[in-house]
């Protein structure tokens, strides 16, 4: 028996040149290039406050708590560090309030994937 080969992918989007309403969207419909918007909110999250808030709400969807990277990191977890690595108040704010709703298991897991020892200790770059 032959396995036939999977469907091609769509064509990549252009994130860069999205919306952040457009990325949102590209995450909450599941598109398989989610976790390319997720990142590309995470990286205007310093200068821009709407796509810091909308990684914090979507931090605490299912969508991105279930979907593993590998192993145990999670997309929400993606998203939070997004914010924190954002490094202004509104960013670290919403990354504290988005780590407090997590599973303390997942909470306890991330803190040892950022080696901290608080979450307001820790301060990832991207």
């Amino acid at each position: 028996m032959t396995i036939p080969p999977p469907p091609a992918l769509p064509p990549e989007p252009p994130v860069r040149d999205m919306t952040v309403g457009e990325l949102r969207s590209l995450v909450e419909r599941r598109d398989v290039y989610r976790a390319k918007a997720v990142f590309e909110l995470a990286a205007r999250a310093a200068a821009d406050s709407g796509a810091a808030s909308t990684l914090g709400t979507l931090s605490r969807s299912p969508i991105l708590r279930n979907d593993r990277l590998h192993g145990y990191v999670s997309l929400a977890w993606a998203a939070i560090t997004g914010l924190l690595a954002a490094e202004t108040p509104h960013a670290r704010e919403t990354a504290y309030a988005a780590f407090a709703d997590l599973p303390p298991g997942d909470r306890e897991q991330f803190l040892t994937y950022l080696k901290a020892e608080t979450i307001e200790d820790a301060h990832p770059r991207l």
